[in-house]
């Protein structure tokens, strides 16, 4: 996979934690992801569509993190992955695409993004709806791991 699609996912997950929820996260080795079932307990997906290329991006979270990060952007801690969780990875997985829709759109390549889905619990699964490699990177911070998937039709 190209790096120039990569890397605005990256830039765009790190900003959004750093700024919205004053988290700094240490990207780890990235890697092909073999498998559906995901990294974390709390995934948000979401689908890209352009004229010259198609794709999906999902962001999991451990529980903890999820937790924290929730904490930090409403000011609460939930004692548990809940609707309200669900709503802010959404947001989260909304944002990290949108910054790197910007900075895809400024290389020339254009797409639109769907409406996130969100997906938890032990082991759940995350589909990518695309032909192509996925890549897996994943993310650390004292707080818990997050783990970036990139998939991607060309």
């Amino acid at each position: 996979m190209n790096a120039d699609f990569v890397n605005p996912f990256i830039a765009g997950l790190l900003n959004v934690l750093e700024t919205m929820a004053q988290t700094k996260l240490t990207p780890g080795k990235p890697k092909r992801k073999q498998s559906d079932v995901a990294k974390g307990d709390v995934s948000g997906l979401i689908g890209m569509v352009g004229p010259d290329v198609r794709g999906s991006m999902s962001i999991t979270f451990d529980e903890s993190l999820a937790l924290t990060i929730m904490e930090r952007m409403v000011g609460e801690r939930p004692d548990k992955l809940d609707a309200e969780v669900g709503d802010m990875v959404g947001e989260v997985t909304n944002m990290i695409c949108g910054n790197a829709k910007r900075d895809l759109a400024e290389r020339g390549y254009e797409f639109g993004m769907a409406t996130p889905i969100v997906v938890s619990g032990k082991q759940h699964t995350i589909s990518h709806q695309v032909d192509g490699a996925k890549i897996i990177l994943p993310f650390m911070c004292d707080e818990g791991l997050a783990h970036l998937e990139i998939c991607f039709d060309k």
